[in-house]
């Protein structure tokens, strides 16, 4: 898709057009999000956190006053709006050190969808999932209030994903077609990061096993119908998790990913052993002093290094880089899920482009590829600008592989 904003930073464009994409289930205006963009200083990482929280701070506030005034569905709409705002404002102001405004900003868009979230009929529920001694944030949405067990729908973002964007790309979608939907954000996603110190971990079972848990409580859950989608990274977190955990019944990656190593080590010369070495070890000056001339040069790999570092509780750009290497499903993972498994491909993905493929080729299980072209609109990583094409096409599939699967009885 061309670049209709900020031409020379496809990472500025793309955070603006993933906005733009939440337009579909209330998470953003047209007019709001363009007039934010051309206010942006381009590549100026201070510019776009002004800006985008300029136009929070506005929609938010016209938010509460019409909660004030008893318009309560202006005020959610608003409140919506606003948390995919200061969200975005925040998005590039993690590294090494972080910068201390990111926490305001995501408190606020917390704050936002949650006052958004009690005026929901039914209401959304935040709900603290029991983890290893602390707790992930999440949110319960029901189809309706009869407490019927529903064909459930576990969601969970990626790199940089928040449970409360989550609303925007996919989780009222599910809603709307009868599931009980549960998100939650896992370790080095951003609540358990920003409040816990939690960092991502490999072995994603152990963070999937205990959401399960919790889902099986609830009275809405038919717990023989439980599905699972990862989104952006979650493409392989998710399936990674599925290999391990075979409660599931469903499992979606948007989009598959294979191995994060191939990220690590494609712009390193010599075989992938070479560069797996150079990566973990002691020292390696020549290296760091690539990398840090390609955050110079590469808008995207700037952006990635500095929120990698972050997420992943690590001081360098290639300790960075070296933490990706754990994260792969080659040595038989794959081949380990044995629910129904759908693999989106995005025809033009910046960051993981033929990994979709490769997943998809070492399912053994029942398995679909979608690819979702850029004609459709829909060709960028996770299909941004293409919301309503994408879901109504992954929840088919999800209706019509859950429609095979006996319900719990009483269900």
């Amino acid at each position: 898709m061309k670049q209709l904003l900020f031409p020379n930073n496809p990472q500025f464009w793309y955070e603006t057009l993933r906005s733009m994409s939440h337009i579909a289930y209330g998470g953003a205006d047209f007019g709001e999000v363009v007039a934010t963009g051309e206010r942006i200083v381009e590549g100026d990482y201070e510019s776009w956190y002004a800006e985008w929280t300029a136009t929070a701070d506005r929609v938010a506030d016209e938010a509460q006053k019409a909660l004030e005034a008893g318009h309560e569905v202006s005020a959610r709409d608003g409140f919506l709006r606003a948390s995919n705002y200061y969200r975005s404002a925040e998005f590039f102001l993690h590294g090494h050190p972080c910068d201390p405004r990111h926490d305001h900003a995501y408190d606020r868009s917390v704050a936002c969808f949650r006052a958004a979230a009690a005026l929901f009929t039914p209401r959304i529920e935040p709900v603290s999932i029991p983890y290893e001694g602390t707790t992930l944030p999440g949110y319960l949405y029901r189809a309706d209030t009869g407490g019927t067990p529903r064909p459930t729908l576990i969601m969970q973002a990626g790199f940089d994903g928040t449970a409360e964007e989550l609303h925007f790309s996919g989780a009222m979608a599910a809603v709307e077609r009868g599931y009980t939907v549960l998100t939650f954000d896992g370790p080095g996603q951003p609540g358990p990061r920003h409040h816990q110190g939690l960092v991502f971990r490999p072995d994603w079972e152990n963070v999937i096993r205990p959401v399960i848990d919790f889902a099986e409580t609830l009275p809405e859950v038919d717990n023989s119908r439980i599905a699972l989608l990862g989104s952006s990274m979650g493409g392989i977190l998710a399936p990674r998790a599925a290999a391990f955990e075979h409660r599931l019944a469903a499992l979606i990656a948007v989009d598959g990913v294979y191995d994060l190593g191939q990220i690590s080590v494609r712009n390193i010369p010599g075989d992938r052993a070479d560069a797996e070495r150079l990566l973990r070890a002691d020292s390696a000056p020549e290296l760091d002093a690539a990398l840090e001339r390609i955050m110079i040069t590469d808008a995207t790999a700037r952006w990635a290094i500095n929120h990698g570092m972050y997420v992943m509780g690590v001081d360098t750009p290639r300790a960075f880089n070296a933490s990706y290497l754990d994260y792969s499903l080659a040595d038989g993972i794959a081949e380990r899920i044995q629910c129904p498994t759908l693999v989106c491909d995005a025809a033009e993905d910046e960051f993981f482009k033929g990994q979709p493929e490769q997943l998809y080729e070492h399912l053994t299980c029942p398995r679909t590829l979608m690819v979702f072209t850029a004609e459709e609109g829909a060709g960028a990583h996770c299909h941004p600008g293409a919301m309503r094409l994408a879901l109504a096409r992954i929840y088919d599939w999800l209706d019509d592989t859950l429609a095979n699967t006996p319900a719990s009885l009483g269900a």
